[in-house]
């Protein structure tokens, strides 16, 4: 007899209530049952710093913040079923809603979030704009994986902002030529998990291309790559991607490698859009294919008594 798939809890039946230490392995499953392709597993380490509102990426946007407040949902019987983090930015008095898991089950998401503006009310709240310690450069949510979440914002009067698209391909790259003679260096913020390539022009003075890479126990990305306009066109950023994705094997030793690709038509110039249409050419011909859309949410301050 085949058994019933387990039906989600009611909203009535959760409680939510302050994260506690014991509850680091059941949120840990949470998180990691929303992990993208691509992304390192979650660990205690990257959960610590993530209840601290400690991130290396977005690091000077996360001091702005208050310390944050992190919370469970949870049955009646005591089992978490999801988990909620948000802050307050002091300076403009806006409110954030940092990070949140829940399996996608509609009810926790419900609960999750109407417990999170209820606590920021009335200000605004700005709900996945950044980066938290417990990915790999994930920045806003995933809609595609998270759509309850997403219908859940959409609910509670958030507007929803297309921000970036998210590529991932494996490694090595061996295929793709490379620039020879690059220098490779550390990252400019001194992170050693990162590393600068910089491509001089014939001279060795003006610097014409970079790059930044970095891992994460076999996870990389590529952090952004540049080449300056007058040195386009003759095929240096595929080189240089390919010495990019050279790096992240032979010297980090990553697997795989994600990116995100801008996909933000706010203010964005005919020669963004011309910039970015190339952009993804480069990568889908490099072997990158997309995995999800990145989407940040912003709801408006409540008016009224």
């Amino acid at each position: 007899m085949r058994r019933r798939p387990l039906a989600p809890p009611s909203p009535a039946r959760l409680t939510v209530r302050p994260y506690a230490p014991a509850d680091e392995p059941a949120v840990l499953r949470l998180v990691n049952a929303d992990r993208l392709p691509g992304q390192p597993p979650a660990t205690p380490a990257m959960l610590a710093d993530a209840l601290a509102g400690r991130s290396r990426a977005d690091a000077d946007w996360w001091a702005e913040l208050d310390p944050p407040v992190t919370a469970v949902a949870e049955t009646p019987g005591g089992g978490v079923q999801g988990v909620v983090s948000y802050a307050l930015r002091p300076q403009d008095d806006t409110g954030l809603i940092l990070w949140a898991h829940c399996r996608e089950q509609a009810p926790v998401a419900r609960v999750l979030i109407d417990h999170a503006v209820a606590a920021l009310a009335p200000r605004a709240v700005d709900a996945f704009h950044l980066t938290s310690a417990l990915t790999l450069g994930l920045e806003c949510l995933p809609v595609r994986h998270r759509p309850a979440t997403r219908a859940t914002l959409v609910r509670a009067g958030f507007a929803d902002h297309r921000r970036w698209r998210y590529l991932r391909r494996g490694l090595p790259a061996a295929e793709l030529p490379r620039v020879p003679g690059l220098l490779v260096g550390p990252g400019p913020d001194g992170d050693p998990r990162k590393r600068q390539l910089t491509v001089r022009d014939e001279r060795g003075e003006a610097v014409v291309a970079e790059a930044l890479v970095g891992a994460h126990g076999g996870y990389g990305a590529l952090w952004w790559i540049g080449v300056e306009e007058h040195a386009r066109g003759r095929g240096l950023a595929r080189r240089l991607l390919g010495s990019a994705l050279a790096t992240l094997t032979d010297d980090l030793r990553a697997t795989q490698v994600i990116l995100l690709l801008d996909d933000d038509d706010t203010d964005a110039t005919a020669q963004d859009i011309r910039d970015r249409t190339a952009a993804a050419a480069l990568y889908g011909r490099a072997g990158f294919t997309e995995i999800d859309v990145l989407h940040a949410f912003t709801r408006p301050r409540a008016e009224g008594p």
